[in-house]
């Protein structure tokens, strides 16, 4: 007789399911087979196959219909035109606390919300040092901040300044605060030229994941926006990293050539 075929784990179905969205084969508003045939399918028992979907659900990848089974789900990614973002006329509100972002979303007919942000002075990591030209371990300020669309998490967005900018300005705030031109510029530092440096791996931390909401197990991969703010005297005067779920956010620039 021979060897029975071993089962596949939870994560070479959850991919294998991944794959065939991503290919095409199930659409969006597609459903999948029952349970029973997807467990025939992997030749699984029928709890894998609800962990899987369990996890593919919490990724926002399927969704469940009362009383009529497990979709894939139809992902709206929010388009993020990095090269008008924070440059040229902005499109700030304090009136409706609007920032540029917030506006930008808008005019893609989402809903753009952030949580409170949240301050703190820590030593700059070795990659934060590094872009604000600083050595590691220096004392900056960092503002945290997760940014949703249409109630979810689409981004973590934390900025970090030296300690002589940031003290004694709304950067130290823990509130979210909207200036025309934003803070830095109001609080007198105007940000005169930036440079943009894009990876992309799975998140680094499960705090990280944690405050994106993603599922453990399923390693989702983000992309990781880092901008540095040059200011007047052309030395950096921040840091803003965005890391972002990859099948949320779809990152555009747009250049004359």
């Amino acid at each position: 007789m021979p060897p029975r075929k071993k089962s596949p784990p939870i994560r070479e179905i959850a991919d294998d399911l991944l794959g065939r969205i991503a290919s095409g084969d199930l659409r969006p508003g597609d459903q999948l087979p029952s349970t029973r045939d997807l467990a025939a399918q992997y030749e699984v028992g029928e709890k894998t196959v609800y962990r899987v979907i369990s996890l593919l659900k919490a990724s926002g990848q399927l969704e469940a219909r009362q009383g009529k089974g497990v979709f894939v789900r139809s992902i709206k990614p929010l388009e993020w035109h990095l090269h008008r973002f924070e440059r040229g006329n902005r499109r700030d509100d304090p009136s409706g606390n609007k920032d540029d972002w917030k506006a930008a979303a808008e005019e893609q007919g989402r809903v753009a919300t952030q949580d409170t942000p949240r301050v703190a002075v820590e030593p700059a990591p070795a990659d934060i040092a590094n872009w604000l030209q600083v050595d590691p371990g220096t004392f900056v300020v960092v503002r945290r901040r997760v940014r949703r669309v249409d109630g979810e998490p689409f981004q973590l967005a934390d900025s970090w300044f030296p300690t002589n900018i940031a003290m004694g300005t709304d950067l130290m705030v823990e509130a979210d605060i909207t200036k025309p031109g934003g803070i830095l510029a109001d609080a007198g530092y105007p940000q005169v030229a930036i440079r943009d440096e894009i990876r992309s791996w799975p998140p680094t931390s499960p705090q990280e994941a944690e405050r994106l909401e993603l599922p453990e197990g399923l390693g989702t991969p983000v992309i990781r926006h880092a901008r540095i703010g040059y200011g007047e005297s052309g030395a950096p005067i921040r840091v803003m990293v965005t890391v972002a779920p990859g099948h949320l956010n779809t990152l555009v620039y747009e250049m004359e050539v």
